[in-house]
């Protein structure tokens, strides 16, 4: 090991500990009279926000909440859900983002298994929340969340109404210095088998996180993509990695926030025009929905900048959202990351070059942003060159990735096996430094002795003009082992079968881009494709679907 020299500290000096309520502090310090929304229904000022999760915190505290409880919400993404990201940690207890998208078997397993103490329930979710109630091991109490008039519900262990308990509690609180490495946050994710898996992430871990995210989206010319001036509104669920942590970038800045509640595409437009937002971020089907409801008809998006992520972004969707206003920038990340790792950046030699280049950089998973280390390794742990050419899994090192799964230990190991987090994707990276997602492991078709990419052949389906959405997977063939399938989602009034889809590709088998084994022999022609619980495509339903329709002969089949 290193001989380093250390000089020591004076006796009296602040030993400063990276702990979520500085982000706090800078907001109000910043814009104090910057407003926070929630849909068409409530505004105040960050001075009013800092106020109320002072209040907060009285609150829980005097609820009985103590330093390394855990505390969970079950809501929409709305005001009071920043509030309690940063109430709940500020206070030494961890806060658990509730996945109220998972069934309720899901829920009940990682609320038992988070140890929950006290849950913040929406009233939309007190019927899901009471089947569950007889079954928690942990929970004491409850607290309401509504947007009703009647503040009122039949709760087990209610202490009251949110807001009612706001207006009573101090508008001060003095939040204590802890360890920064105490754990602030915990959630679930869902994996192809087996129950959810927690992972958790501290102080030290989301303070670095915030600062690398907020460098990287306001500090990179190519992508400017948040300043202090601009209206954010998260399009991305505030139970998914915090909202991909943006919420802590944007409060630290003071910027305007806009929180759309539920989900509703003419909502989300309307909220757009009305508040001027100017960034967002979500999945690619999100965008889809948005740029489709009749309040878009004709609508120019112009000045609104999104990072996609969650889903690669083919380039129909990019040039699609182009033509509208709207500036796309790709970015990956995963839930064990916390989760930004890389957003995509146009240096100065890809200014140098071509608009078609530019896009094709622009649609890849980006460069790492700062303080994360990527490597390409093969499954015995050798690592690959960065040629752009050589695939393996991409792995990964940053401060601020999960150091586990909680009380999981065996799954943690594998998780960071040879001493780096291993994501399960299959990547290339270039001299440039550019991630180039090429699939999930388990995603990757394998056909007669060749590996087909369902990203890379999803991008190029879409490109036809009768497609809206797509998604590829792999089928068990007796001859090949796996064939790819698609399914496709069409526009109105278009037609396309396996054969018009046969000479869509052609061009590109000619070109190289794909071999000919890569062409769908089989198709489906479906009005919507299954999404997972935050809206990626869900190709282990889809797999399973298609096997069913398969043995039923199912009519909207096209063959070759």
């Amino acid at each position: 090991m290193l001989q380093t020299r250390i000089i020591p500290s004076a006796p009296n000096a602040y030993q400063y500990p990276l702990l979520i309520k500085s982000l706090l502090l800078s907001g109000s310090r910043y814009e104090r009279t910057r407003e926070i929304v929630y849909r068409d229904q409530l505004r105040y000022s960050y001075a009013t926000f800092n106020e109320r999760v002072a209040r907060l915190a009285n609150v829980l505290t005097e609820a009985g909440v103590r330093a390394g409880d855990t505390v969970a919400v079950m809501d929409w993404d709305s005001h009071r859900y920043l509030e309690c990201m940063f109430a709940i940690p500020m206070i030494g207890a961890v806060l658990h983002t509730i996945n109220i998208r998972l069934s309720a078997d899901q829920i009940l397993y990682t609320m038992n298994h988070a140890d929950d103490k006290l849950v913040l329930v929406n009233s939309e979710f007190v019927p899901l929340y009471n089947s569950i109630a007889s079954q928690l091991t942990t929970v004491e109490k409850t607290l309401l969340l509504t947007d009703a008039e009647d503040k009122t519900a039949d709760l087990p262990g209610l202490v009251g109404e949110y807001e009612n308990l706001l207006a009573a509690a101090s508008s001060s609180y003095a939040f204590a210095d802890f360890d920064e490495n105490s754990v602030a946050t915990t959630f679930y994710t869902t994996g192809t088998t087996g129950n959810p898996k927690g992972v958790y992430f501290t102080h030290r871990q989301l303070v670095l996180h915030t600062l690398a995210a907020a460098s990287t989206v306001g500090s990179l010319d190519s992508i400017r993509l948040m300043g202090t001036d601009d209206v954010y509104m998260p399009i991305t669920p505030m139970f998914h990695v915090h909202a991909w942590g943006l919420p802590y970038v944007a409060t630290m800045l003071g910027v305007k926030q806009v929180y759309p509640g539920r989900y509703d595409p003419e909502l989300l437009v309307d909220l757009w025009k009305r508040e001027k937002v100017t960034f967002s971020h979500c999945v690619p089907t999100i965008l889809q929905m948005i740029l489709n409801a009749k309040g878009a008809a004709g609508v120019d998006f112009g000045g609104w900048k999104l990072i996609i992520g969650g889903s690669a972004l083919n380039r129909s969707l990019y040039e699609a959202s182009k033509a509208r206003g709207i500036q796309l920038t790709a970015a990956y990340g995963m839930s064990e990351t916390c989760p930004l790792i890389s957003c995509a950046h146009i240096n100065e030699e890809l200014l140098a070059g071509s608009e078609d280049e530019r896009t094709t950089y622009r649609i890849k998973a980006g460069v790492p942003v700062p303080m994360v280390e990527t490597a390409i390794m093969t499954a015995d742990g050798r690592f690959l060159p960065h040629d752009g050419e050589a695939q393996g899994e991409l792995v990964l090192r940053a401060p601020w990735l999960t150091q586990g799964y909680f009380r999981e230990p065996q799954k943690g190991e594998e998780l960071w096996e040879h001493g780096w987090l291993h994501t399960g994707d299959v990547a290339t990276l270039d001299g440039m430094g550019f991630i180039d997602i090429r699939d999930r492991i388990k995603d990757v078709i394998k056909t007669g002795g060749e590996w087909i990419s369902s990203l890379e052949l999803e991008d190029l389906i879409s490109r036809h003009p009768a497609v809206r959405e797509v998604a590829v997977v792999g089928i068990a063939d007796p001859q090949w082992g796996e064939r790819p399938f698609a399914l496709l989602v069409l526009r109105e009034s278009a037609e396309l079968d396996a054969r018009g889809l046969k000479e869509h590709l052609k061009p590109f088998v000619e070109q190289g881009h794909i071999n000919k084994w890569a062409i769908p022999t089989q198709i489906a022609l479906v009005t919507d494709i299954p999404k997972t619980s935050v809206g990626k495509l869900d190709k282990k339903r889809i797999r399973l679907d298609i096997a069913q329709w398969q043995a039923a002969g199912s009519t909207f089949l096209s063959t070759l």
